[in-house]
């Protein structure tokens, strides 16, 4: 959105930046914090929140601050105006000198919490967090309306790079019947230990690796643009097929009758060209406007590709935090009651007693399934699925049900579940 940069100019001249809090101080955490300070006028990170505050004075060195103060209260951070780290995420919420809070945690448990918290204290919410959204997202985006604050994932992401496509081709009046995420790589029983090299490589934490290679974060990714569109899926886990030409290639692929019936699909290709990118494949109703695309060498339908061959995660994610705060606007977030889920399925043959690790583990990966799938079978959404023990025996590439389990008590996201049943 390039009206963001003359916008941002202008607070940077008034002296009123966004002021933002980010909550994690990991890779992308780190990635942002530098971003803001060097290539963002008009904003600026007051506090990180992090378990570990030497994380945090990392993020904030690595930008080229030094001078950073460890608070404990809303009052200190207050007093000090900043650069400030902190445990604890209410200092943050609670602080008049927070406009903005990033949730960098990729924790579906802890997200929620945050997220309630952010409502509380009127605070406008920014996710680079796709798994508490895919889990509760509906629900939360309706809290968030009552609150009156923006809830909405980033640009950057996939998925916030597939909305943004979604609506400039709705703009030029066409219908998109396919939003689709291009992988290099497909593996479902991919582990820790098998990514543990490249992770070590990149600096990046194992476990969300792992969800990228063994199809666990495309599922939720997915769920994110289907939960934002209307769109369904064709059947669990979506076509992923292999294709290793160019995505304008993929128009040919599918049935356009079977897109219209579904209301539009969300899906993944591996190894097509131009990656790691997104697409939209999208029909015209026109038949004049159909001749003026084969004009413009889009062919002749009755698809339509569109695509952006990048997907600059923490780049974008100051246009994100800036369209909510001068803006009001979301770069993605659910339209109502969930259209796709993502299931829990087990990675490898499963016991009675076991606990279930974290996404990304050893235990299971996740499939974007139809919601009302999910509802009628009773499956075990992925985000709920941690902590979760085994009540009897579960085979390799099963799917996993409440049956199946003991969920722990007292979590937040399952009481947000069972509101979010009840949306329409």
């Amino acid at each position: 959105m390039i009206i963001i940069d003359s916008l941002l100019t202008e607070r940077q001249r008034s002296g009123r930046p966004i002021r933002v809090a980010l909550i994690g101080a990991g890779f992308m955490g780190r990635g942002l914090v530098n971003q803001i300070v060097h290539s963002t006028p008009g904003m600026e990170v007051t506090v990180i929140v992090a378990r570990r505050p030497e994380q945090g004075v990392r993020a904030f060195a690595e930008a080229g601050i030094e001078r950073v103060a460890h608070v404990d209260s809303a009052a200190a951070l207050d007093r000090v105006g900043g650069p400030a780290v902190t445990e604890d995420h209410l200092v943050a919420l609670r602080s008049d000198l927070v406009d903005v809070v990033v949730d960098v945690t990729g924790a579906v448990e802890y997200g929620a919490r945050v997220a309630l918290d952010c409502f509380e204290y009127g605070k406008h919410l920014v996710l680079m967090n796709a798994e508490v959204d895919a889990t509760v997202g509906p629900e939360l985006a309706r809290l968030a309306d009552k609150a009156g604050v923006v809830y909405t994932g980033c640009d950057g992401d996939q998925p916030g790079v597939q909305l943004n496509l979604h609506r400039f081709v709705t703009g030029l009046g066409l219908t998109p019947l396919v939003a689709g995420n291009i992988k290099g790589l497909q593996d479902e029983y991919r582990t820790p230990t098998t990514q543990k090299a490249f992770a070590e490589r990149w600096g990046q934490d194992p476990h969300m690796v792992t969800s990228f290679a063994d199809g666990t974060k495309v599922s939720v990714e997915q769920a994110l643009v289907a939960n934002a569109t209307g769109m369904s899926v064709h059947r669990r886990g979506m076509l992923g097929r292999d294709h290793d030409g160019h995505v304008d290639e993929l128009t040919g692929r599918y049935d356009v009758d079977e897109l219209r019936a579904l209301g539009g699909a969300v899906d993944y290709v591996v190894g097509a060209r131009p990656g790691p990118g997104v697409y939209i494949l999208a029909s015209h109703d026109d038949p004049k406007q159909r001749h003026y695309l084969e004009l413009y060498k889009l062919g002749t339908g009755p698809l339509y590709s569109f695509y952006q061959p990048y997907h600059l995660c923490h780049f974008e994610v100051p246009t994100t935090i800036a369209r909510a705060a001068l803006l009001g606007d979301a770069t993605i977030r659910p339209l109502g009651a969930p259209t796709v889920e993502v299931v829990t399925t087990a990675k490898t043959d499963l016991t009675a007693g076991t606990v279930l690790d974290a996404l990304g583990g050893y235990h299971y990966y996740g499939q974007a399934e139809r919601a009302d799938v999910t509802r009628r079978e009773s499956l075990l959404p992925v985000g709920v699925a941690e902590g979760c023990v085994l009540v009897r025996d579960v085979p390799r590439d099963a799917t996993l049900t409440y049956a199946d389990v003991t969920v722990p008590e007292g979590r937040v996201v399952d009481r947000l579940r069972v509101d979010q049943a009840a949306l329409t």
